[in-house]
């Protein structure tokens, strides 16, 4: 057995690779894990992939577990959540691959960036009770997307950038780095952020019909994104955004 995982872009199903396409031509099962109503769109872009480009392909969904995102423990939360999605996968992949059959689980964005598929197939196999074989099929990042949309290269001649997590700039701001990338911001942290006079260029639901963007001086369009974002979540249940925050601009 093997499992392609195979990254589709950010939201434009124009975004798959050439090698994206021939990955999902080689698969014979689709595995999904559906997020629930709110975030029905999201299994409906798959679809739309799967519709041009492996018609009448197998299709096999399996529940998304909740989330305990308010809980303190941070790291175990998400431990416990990783191996719950893993039990759901090892179901699917158990009833529904066998032989020299090939599996694939389409991934937002590029699967070695902020995605749990690689490490929940690195635990099945470490569990002993399925074996497989994996590759990854590489995507456009929201990142990618995000620089490309602000018609902006991500670094500055001679600096280095570091990607992170709201959860961490709401701590500090990386020490060393002028050119911060931010993903899985659920709180906004750039608003509490005392580095006003950075450069903000951020986008919400990248590729999509739905996009937004916005760029300028924190200091002048924090409070701007901040009222986008709300009013865009309430209308669609759910967000996803990614932003570029800069210092010393020229």
């Amino acid at each position: 057995m093997e499992i392609l995982v195979i990254g589709i872009g950010a939201g434009d199903p124009d975004q798959l690779t050439m090698q994206g396409v021939r990955a999902i031509e080689r698969a014979d099962v689709f595995f999904v894990l559906d997020k629930g109503e709110v975030k029905q769109e999201l299994v409906e872009l798959r679809t739309e992939i799967l519709q041009r480009y492996a018609p009448g392909a197998k299709v096999v969904v399996g529940r998304d577990p909740e989330r305990d995102r308010g809980s303190a423990a941070y790291v175990e939360s998400v431990d416990d959540w990783r191996r719950r999605r893993a039990d759901v996968c090892a179901g699917m992949i158990e009833r529904e691959l066998s032989g020299d059959q090939v599996g694939a689980f389409l991934v937002w964005g590029d699967p070695s960036l902020y995605d749990s598929t690689l490490a929940i197939l690195d635990d099945l196999l470490a569990r002993g009770e399925l074996d497989f074989g994996i590759e990854v099929i590489p995507g456009i990042s929201s990142v990618s997307a995000l620089a490309a949309k602000h018609r902006i290269g991500l670094n500055q001649v001679g600096k280095p950038i570091q990607i992170t997590t709201g959860r961490r700039l709401a701590k500090e701001w990386p020490e060393g780095v002028d050119d911060v990338v931010v993903m899985l911001d659920a709180q906004t942290a750039f608003t509490a952020h005392t580095d006003q006079d950075a450069d903000i260029f951020w986008g919400a639901y990248l590729g999509t019909p739905d996009e937004l963007l916005v760029a300028g001086k924190l200091s002048e369009v924090a409070g701007e994104i901040e009222k986008i974002r709300a009013e865009a979540r309430e209308r669609k249940g759910w967000i996803m955004d990614t932003y570029l925050l800069r210092r010393g601009h020229r």
